[in-house]
């Protein structure tokens, strides 16, 4: 569905069905210069187990006007406006990388509104290198293959997809390439300046799963231990051989464990 948020058009993925305010609101958030389509097996299942899903294409990004917001407070801002603008009630997220550290962001603001978040390949400071970073605002082509070379796991580079002919490798690649100008960019920037993740994570009032890719190099998942003792209610589980970007090198192991987290 399209919506206006903020004067701006965004594209929001249902999972397939309507979107029902009635029902328990389920947000998924995308990382840096990516969108809505690394959600797609998530989304449906749980359009279809008794969430209305909102899988947006943040702005700036996909197919929702831009330009994106430059920091981790202004996109949660964004979020907030979006859960007004729908009339969700019962809020639940889930964030991937830097889409993690704005569901954190929101989460802490939403306070007692909120039930539930995942947050996916997450830390509570994405540092990015300087070299990265300045290669994805100048828009070369090489930042792309950084950020693909260590955000998929050594075993999804090799191939076998479940779903023969794919190459999650490829696809990631495709993804970025298909970014506006200078978005990988400025998500790298905000991921790099957000540093208040430990402060966040004492002001979360609701469960929250760290779910993580043992083989994840951009975010190691050893990075998680302190949210874990911060966060008043958590649960880790770590997905053996999956890298960064786990929800589409391991669709299936990432989903069970989003169901046992959010249905129970």
């Amino acid at each position: 569905m399209e919506l206006i948020v903020n004067k701006q058009k965004v594209f929001i993925a249902t999972g397939g069905k309507e979107f029902n305010a009635n029902k328990p609101a389920l947000v998924m958030l995308h990382g840096a210069g990516m969108d809505h389509t690394v959600w797609s097996m998530q989304a449906r299942y749980f359009a279809h187990h008794g969430f209305s899903v909102l899988n947006p294409d943040l702005p700036g990004h996909g197919r929702s006007d831009g330009p994106p917001p430059a920091s981790i407070e202004e996109y949660m801002k964004w979020v907030l406006r979006l859960i007004v603008e729908v009339k969700a009630r019962e809020i639940h997220l889930i964030g991937h990388s830097m889409g993690s550290l704005i569901a954190l962001a929101s989460s802490a603001e939403l306070g007692e509104k909120m039930v539930k978040q995942a947050l996916l390949g997450t830390l509570p400071h994405i540092q990015v290198h300087p070299n990265l970073l300045e290669a994805a605002q100048k828009n070369e082509h090489v930042a792309y293959e950084t950020v693909v070379g260590w955000g998929v796991g050594s075993k999804a580079q090799i191939g076998g997809n479940r779903a023969p002919g794919a190459w999650v490798t490829g696809a990631s690649m495709r993804l970025l390439e298909a970014s506006k100008p200078g978005v990988l960019g400025n998500d790298l920037n905000a991921c790099n300046s957000w540093k208040a993740g430990l402060e966040t994570c004492s002001k979360v009032l609701c469960p929250t799963l760290l779910l993580l890719g043992s083989n994840d190099k951009m975010t190691p998942p050893k990075g998680t231990r302190a949210m874990s003792e911060i966060l008043r209610a958590s649960s880790t589980i770590t997905l053996p051989d999956a890298g960064h970007m786990m929800m589409v090198e391991q669709p299936e192991q990432t989903l069970d464990a989003l169901i046992s987290f959010f249905e129970n």
